[in-house]
């Protein structure tokens, strides 16, 4: 196929504009959908002309749909949408900065997005959508799936679709009582939950708890049974954080950030906080999955994206169980200039 699009490219080199042009209006419009035209003109950064003029051609195509409400993509649309990607990654790029990072973090796995998630929120929707497609085809009967909390699991839960045909349960990764409620591991957990028409069990206790609270919160009947049933999941979906900015949305203590700024931590997760070389500098007593325990998982995904999170992936990476890296163009370059 390289060969092909390579040849193509010097006889026709409009061809690959017009279809990049095209294909990233299709998959704005498959993310935000229903979506106005003005609205995706100024997404996309295109003018209204120029955008009308594309939308029309698409219709005629039978490509699109379009109502009061907004334009979606019919069914012709998503079936074409979905046959493109594959050549799309080829022409941009995006292939192989996946082999590329696969090499540089060594690990089996690596999808790339195109954009970059700190410049465009639509971003982390689409690694959203390629994440919940990998967590669909590893998904067996009866699956336990923990999740953590953040703002690019948000994004997962609501790329998330049906899958009547197996009986699913969620369950949070750790306890997260304290942070915004939209983004905490609970709310996460039972929206993938309603989406994916499974089931969910919930664990309310706090992120941080000192020595003899969690000593106290252990011992009790109904979180030790909870804390099991998280620990049995053999499927995770995780974020991977900045440091800093983790610690200050935790509400960490003064002295609790003042050490991670000590010690240059740069990434966080599961409570653990991470230098640039993966060495644990600092762990949150916290009720949840624990590092060992990630070893025991089938299928492990973070789900990480934006350039300014190239060194917390990187460090994470260093430390973490091997997992399926899902993340954006803007990170992925950055990774592999440093």
């Amino acid at each position: 196929m390289r060969s092909l699009l390579n040849v193509q490219k010097k006889l026709v080199p409009d061809l690959f504009d017009v279809m990049t042009k095209r294909y990233r209006i299709l998959q704005y419009i498959r993310l935000m959908e229903p979506i106005g035209r003005r609205s995706l003109a100024s997404s996309l950064d295109i003018t209204e002309r120029v955008l009308r003029s594309e939308v029309s051609f698409l219709k005629e195509q039978g490509l699109l749909d379009i109502a009061p409400q907004g334009m979606s993509l019919t069914k012709e649309g998503n079936y074409l949408f979905h046959h493109l990607e594959e050549v799309m990654k080829e022409i941009s790029g995006l292939k192989a900065l996946e082999e590329a990072l696969k090499k540089r973090l060594q690990l089996s796995e690596v999808i790339v997005v195109p954009g970059d998630s700190d410049e465009a929120s639509w971003v982390k929707k689409e690694m959203g959508r390629f994440a919940v497609a990998i967590l669909k085809a590893r998904l067996k009967n009866q699956a336990v799936i923990a999740v953590t909390g953040g703002t690019t699991l948000a994004a997962v839960a609501e790329m998330m679709t049906p899958e009547p045909r197996l009986e699913l349960l969620f369950v949070p990764a750790r306890g997260g009582l304290g942070e915004q409620v939209e983004n905490q591991a609970n709310t996460i957990c039972a929206k993938m939950a309603s989406k994916a028409m499974g089931d969910y069990r919930l664990l309310h206790v706090p992120d941080q708890l000192s020595e003899e609270a969690y000593q106290s919160l252990i011992a009790e009947p109904n979180v030790k049974e909870r804390l099991e049933l998280i620990q049995s999941a053999r499927m995770v979906i995780h974020g991977i954080g900045e440091a800093n900015t983790m610690a200050v949305r935790r509400k960490s203590s003064q002295k609790v950030q003042d050490k991670i700024a000590e010690s240059e931590a740069v990434a966080e997760a599961f409570g653990y906080y991470f230098d640039q070389e993966g060495k644990v500098v600092h762990k949150v007593k916290t009720i949840g999955l624990q590092l060992d325990d990630l070893e025991k998982c089938e299928t492990v995904i973070a789900v990480a994206g934006g350039t300014s999170k190239a060194n917390a992936i990187d460090a994470y990476m260093k430390r973490g169980p091997k997992s399926i890296l899902v993340t954006d163009e803007g990170a992925a370059k950055a990774l592999l200039r440093e």
